[in-house]
């Protein structure tokens, strides 16, 4: 049986390829050595600049757990602008201040959205703007649509990021109101320096009551030297 099989394999191969069956099976071993050779080559050149996936996953180091900061004052804020690698990636939006970090590729160094972090930048955001002047978080100015992308920007960082704290702000003093102080400590310094001349000239005034005045004093001495007179005539 086996031998039948054979002789038709071989029939077969001198039919089909016009070469001997000891000239085919060469050929055929030939093919897989080279095969096996090119495949070693660029196999193992691809496993030495591409490492697998979990080999990759195993490098990169897991992120820490977002730490609270509470309130803090925008200087402050700027300390998490991405800089220092061992310190969390934070961004404010509304006030409320996210950890980013996880987003990196996009808020860290040479990310496309890197000069938003380490502020409140609600305006920026609201406007999709990279200007300077628009990195803030006053939004006093916008408009219906502006607010509107905004607050969908803030729902998505509700839902992606963790809140670690809020943006202090500072309640910056008018120069009415610091005129106003400033009159008002005068005023109250004049009241202050009066006060001790009315108590002197109040003091003089109970002094002298009770007491003859110095034109009375004076006739009174003036008639008893009349008197005297009078009595040596």
């Amino acid at each position: 049986m086996a031998l039948q099989l054979w002789e038709t394999l071989k029939e077969s191969i001198v039919t089909y390829t016009g070469l001997s069956p000891a000239t085919f099976f060469t050929v055929v071993a030939l093919g897989l050595a080279v095969y096996y050779l090119v495949s070693g080559l660029f196999g193992s050149s691809d496993q030495g600049h591409h490492p697998r996936p979990r080999e990759f996953e195993e490098q990169v180091e897991p992120l820490p757990p977002p730490v609270q900061l509470g309130e803090v004052t925008e200087e402050v804020l700027k300390q998490y602008d991405g800089a220092d690698p061992k310190k969390p990636l934070l961004m404010a939006i509304k006030g409320q201040i996210y950890d980013v970090s996880q987003s990196r590729v996009f808020y860290g160094p040479g990310g496309p959205y890197h000069l938003f972090a380490g502020k409140d930048a609600s305006k920026a955001l609201a406007k999709m703007s990279f200007d300077e002047k628009d990195l803030t978080g006053d939004i006093s100015d916008l408009g219906v649509f502006e607010l509107e992308a905004l607050q969908d920007w803030e729902y998505k960082f509700m839902s992606k990021y963790v809140k670690v704290g809020t943006v202090k702000k500072t309640v910056p003093v008018s120069d009415d109101v610091a005129n106003g102080e400033a009159a008002e400590s005068t005023s109250e310094a004049t009241t202050d320096d009066k006060k001790p001349a009315e108590a002197s000239d109040r003091d003089v005034a109970e002094a002298t009551e009770g007491r003859p005045s110095e034109s009375a004093a004076a006739e009174a001495v003036e008639s008893k030297t009349d008197g005297d007179a009078d009595k040596k005539e």
